[in-house]
């Protein structure tokens, strides 16, 4: 849609200033998480919920609220198009503010996957079509008694529960995508509420009288359930995993529910072009490139200084595992590691693919 210079200028302001407040949230529910860790609390990681009394947990907990706020504000300003992507911001807020107060490190791994997070989610969002128009909690009720959304919506609770009773329990303390992929499948449908309450709130405006309609109270209710979900189980990974890691993996999963969810209950999908079918894969794909690096390299120790070391004895034809290693037999200082091993040498830490 078209927006005058003063509305593109303060939907652009609205939008930089919801990814500085969302990003800094994870850093200050982080460093409140800490802090009681620090004193034996009850780790939110173990089903403690001693952070409700961390005043620097509850900073974070506004902060989010601000920057979502923000965000909302922000739609009725600019373009989605402009507004969408610049919700990956806060991903590299939250990887720079990491390493300044949490002394958090991101290798070269991870600092090229979070660019490609924010330009695979940015190549969707772009390529994806509008939304159609939904006026009224009517026309919201029709969409979602659709089978298409029914059987999405029963998925979306299934797997959750199944994640959340059989998968977490074993595995949500040792794999980083267990916690998340509960924070963003249940997020999709938190959006969803959200819209519908837009809706809602619009017409109360209006003169409507909205507050009698069921579905306005069910859409309210199903809401609060969704975010004491997502919240509970995102303190949980930010509790045990690094924030440089839980963010930007986060926001991409989080990203792909909601786009998912949004695409079969508005059925958005059905009007794309072939460049938007060729531009959306393609993003996804880098989304997926991105994740690999996050993920499954995270524990190498590779920096842009080690890099002519590398080239320097790569290009004498030097083996792999001889690269980094001086006549002593010990790893060169600034040399990449792994564990604590120099990398390629016969020696690795167990797990370290597969696990965080």
């Amino acid at each position: 849609m078209d927006v005058n210079r003063k509305d593109f200028y303060i939907g652009l302001s609205l939008a930089i200033g919801s990814s500085v407040f969302i990003g800094a949230s994870f850093i200050l529910k982080k460093k409140g998480l800490l802090r009681l860790a620090s004193k034996g609390s009850t780790r939110a990681g173990q089903g403690g919920y001693s952070y409700l009394k961390e005043w620097l947990w509850w900073a974070g907990l506004i902060s989010m609220g601000v920057g979502e706020a923000a965000n909302f504000a922000a739609y009725a300003f600019a373009p989605a198009t402009l507004v969408t992507p610049l919700g990956a911001m806060s991903v590299l807020v939250s990887a720079v503010l990491s390493t300044y107060f949490l002394n958090e490190k991101l290798n070269v791994h991870g600092k090229v996957g979070c660019l490609l997070c924010i330009f695979g989610s940015t190549v969707m969002v772009v390529h994806a079509p509008q939304e159609e128009e939904v006026a009224s909690l009517g026309s919201m009720a029709e969409k979602l008694k659709d089978p298409g959304f029914i059987v999405f919506a029963t998925s979306v609770v299934l797997g959750s529960l199944v994640l959340i009773f059989a998968v977490a329990p074993k595995y949500g303390q040792k794999n980083v995508l267990v916690y998340i992929l509960i924070c963003s499948v249940i997020g999709s449908l938190s959006v969803s509420c959200v819209k519908g309450l837009g809706i809602g709130f619009k017409e109360l405006v209006a003169g409507t009288a909205v507050l009698k309609e069921p579905l306005f109270w069910c859409l309210f209710v199903c809401l609060v359930i969704c975010v004491s979900i997502q919240i509970s189980y995102l303190n949980k990974a930010l509790d045990i995993f690094n924030t440089s890691i839980v963010t930007p993996i986060y926001y991409v999963f989080f990203t792909t529910s909601v786009m998912a969810c949004s695409a079969i209950l508005f059925k958005e999908w059905l009007r794309m072009t072939t460049d938007g079918v060729v531009g959306t894969v393609s993003g996804f794909l880098t989304i997926i490139i991105a994740i690999l690096l996050l993920h499954a390299f995270k524990d190498i120790a590779f920096t842009w200084e080690s890099l002519p070391l590398y080239l320097r004895n790569g290009l004498q034809g030097a083996p792999w595992h001889q690269l980094h290693q001086s006549k002593s037999g010990k790893a060169e200082e600034g040399a990449p590691t792994m564990g604590g091993y120099p990398l390629g040498s016969p020696v690795r830490r167990k797990g370290s693919l597969g696990t965080v």
